[in-house]
């Protein structure tokens, strides 16, 4: 087995003209966030739909929304019974400073040591061209015209922004987009060494909070120590969102924090980890949290909030002495099974309402685009027949594992009334939204040996 082992995971990177298609594609900046890059987004639709019909999938559709397409393709089955396939990703990426990155500009792909640097080689444009490998794989080895279940795809372009109208193409298209089984590729690995199946995802609450101490920014010199200082109070509030445990403050927060699956757990205590080298592959100092809990526990069975974003005062010019008028944070909460995404939203709102002080305004704006967690049915045939597809490619039984991030699983679920399984070929070290993007071809040419193998196994999962 051993053996066996090491020439799977040996591997073969994608050849020159596959990550050639690749570099193409991830040189289309498709920044959702910036107005000024709408057209891009646009480009590099009507690029993975000619990639689509190139890959015989003679169904490639753009579908427009009032914001940003999606793309969507089909290649049906020669047998109208096979079951049916639904892919989601994204070709959207997240913004890009460019005086930031060293290895190369952000959209001026490079292949350099085995990796392909650019923003969207590893999110998500690197995990959707892995399906298209794979299709092609799958067809060749299969020596037919068809493959042995219907394969759909949809892959938006707002992912990065919050998937904005995501509900409305899943309600406008509910026909094209019917399914047996959902696949999301926006998700990661554990490491290439360590084969694994991610069965559950974290939800998401995203909110801006913005506190206001007076109509305009003073001068210190005029009201320094008896004037309200907006960023001193917005500190204040922020630093009672955890205790010293690390725990989240919000009153009833741990109530519905289900306990993990018998066999998660048995992972999480066997899975090997270095706590030095996961810092040096994500490239943080340290590893605070939730005390009692160990990381990968706490990435994956444990809820967390995050300040994303802190501003106060003069950004453009020094400060001149000025008390800020106003300060902002914005919040990230990741949720976990069985808690659901509209109760936390409330739950903030209420522990806001505890601490607010005289002498201030408060505003709390609940991003719309809030996602429950969602955990795959552990029994379900489709999930056995992924984790054989992950053992065939590495040649040792897989692992489960969860995602810490979060993805419009629960949605695509409840819309499709499907079950969702998760594959993805992101790393830890890809450094998703930060300079230097880089995707590891091996983890490419695994992840295409891997959506290969599925298509062929998924046939053969009874009831799935």
């Amino acid at each position: 087995m051993n053996a066996e082992r090491s020439a799977a995971q040996a591997g073969r990177v994608p050849g020159r003209e596959a990550v050639a298609d690749l570099a193409q594609w991830v040189g289309i900046a498709s920044v959702s966030c910036d107005p000024d890059r709408a057209d891009d987004v646009r480009r590099s639709a009507r690029w993975l739909a000619d990639a689509f019909r190139r890959a015989g999938i003679s169904r490639a559709e753009i579908w427009e929304t009032e914001g940003l397409p999606a793309v969507y393709g089909c290649r049906p089955a020669a047998d109208p019974d096979a079951p049916v396939l639904l892919v989601y990703s994204h070709h959207d990426v997240h913004a890009a400073d460019p005086s930031a990155w060293r290895v190369t500009p952000p959209f001026s792909p490079l292949r350099h040591g085995g990796r392909l640097y650019g923003r969207g080689a590893s999110d998500a444009k690197g995990q959707v061209m892995c399906h298209l490998w794979a299709l092609s794989e799958h067809l060749a080895v299969r020596c037919a015209p068809a493959p042995a279940v219907t394969v759909k795809y949809l892959v938006e372009g707002e992912e990065e922004i919050g998937s904005v109208h995501l509900a409305e193409l899943l309600s406008q298209h509910a026909e094209e987009l019917g399914a047996d089984v959902v696949m999301v590729s926006d998700s990661m690995l554990w490491s290439l060494d360590e084969p694994t199946v991610c069965g559950v995802v974290r939800g998401s609450v995203t909110a801006s909070l913005t506190v206001r101490g007076a109509r305009r920014d003073i001068h210190s010199g005029a009201v320094s120590g008896a004037a309200s200082n907006a960023a001193f109070e917005l500190c204040r509030i922020l630093d009672l969102l955890t205790d010293a445990q690390g725990r989240v403050t919000l009153p009833a927060f741990y109530d519905a924090v289900a306990e993990p699956a018998p066999s998660l757990r048995t992972a999480l205590h066997t899975l090997p980890f270095d706590l030095s080298a996961w810092r040096a592959e994500t490239g943080t100092f340290a590893a605070p949290g939730e005390a009692g809990f160990s990381v990968p526990e706490r990435l994956w069975t444990r809820p967390s909030v995050e300040i994303a974003r802190l501003t106060a005062g003069r950004t453009d010019a020094p400060a001149l002495g000025l008390i800020p008028a106003e300060a902002s944070a914005d919040l990230l909460f990741r949720l976990v099974p069985d808690q659901q995404a509209d109760r936390v939203a409330d739950q903030l709102r209420t522990w806001l309402a505890e601490h607010r002080r005289p002498g201030y305004s408060y505003d709390l704006d609940v991003s719309s685009t809030i996602s429950d967690p969602y955990r795959t049915p552990p029994e379900h045939p489709a999930l056995a027949a992924l984790h054989r597809a992950v053992a065939h490619a590495h040649g040792a039984p897989a692992r489960p594992i969860g995602n810490g991030g979060a993805a419009p699983a629960a949605q695509l679920a409840r819309a499709c009334a499907a079950p969702v399984l998760f594959f993805g070929t992101g790393l830890p070290g890809d450094r998703w939204h930060g300079p230097d993007e880089r995707v590891e071809l091996r983890a490419l040419s695994l992840g295409t040996q891997v959506l290969a193998r599925f298509l062929d196994e998924l046939p053969r999962s009874a009831g799935a």
